[in-house]
């Protein structure tokens, strides 16, 4: 199972976050559309991601809803069939939330930084430190608070809730 440590926050000022995140990851590597469709399920998470290219992967994770950066486990299954993979899950199990988002992705050292944009709950950063296998999450967490401050993210911009949380509260 894969691991990483997370943190999300919201951004006030988009243009100077992403000056700063250009300045310490250089461009974005890729800009991205995705749709995720969360679905009802009785442990951890399990969101399906399409791309809007004719892929799209399943992701089943668990992380604690807490602000501070914490460690997210999870594991990944490629599809070609997002939308017939969608229909599937849905009938079967029900599907909770959609979200919605437009993500530039950039890369700092083993950290991928997301710049969101999330249609109806507006822009929001990213933090995944990915660990190594056998690595303590102390570290990946002390990376993850290093890069909060060069980059000028708040204690009190974090969230506690996933974009799926915050989406169903205002529905």
């Amino acid at each position: 199972m894969a691991r990483n440590i997370e943190i999300k926050a919201v951004c006030r000022d988009r243009a100077a976050l992403q000056a700063r995140i250009e300045a310490l990851a250089g461009a974005p590597t890729a800009d991205l559309r995705q749709d995720d469709s969360f679905f009802v399920c009785a442990a951890g998470r399990l969101k399906l991601r399409d791309f809007g290219n004719g892929h799209g992967e399943l992701i089943a994770y668990e992380r604690p809803d807490t602000p501070e950066p914490s460690l997210s486990s999870y594991t990944r299954s490629e599809t070609e069939d997002p939308a017939g993979l969608r229909a599937t899950l849905t009938r079967a199990l029900g599907c909770w939330v959609r979200v919605v988002k437009t993500r530039q992705l950039y890369m700092a050292g083993r950290t991928r930084i997301h710049l969101d944009r999330v249609e109806g709950l507006g822009d929001f950063v990213e933090l995944e430190v990915v660990l190594e296998a056998e690595e303590r999450p102390a570290d990946g967490q002390r990376e993850a608070e290093r890069l909060m401050g060069q980059l000028g993210i708040e204690a009190h911009d974090l969230c506690v809730n996933a974009y799926a949380d915050m989406l169903a509260a205002d529905g």
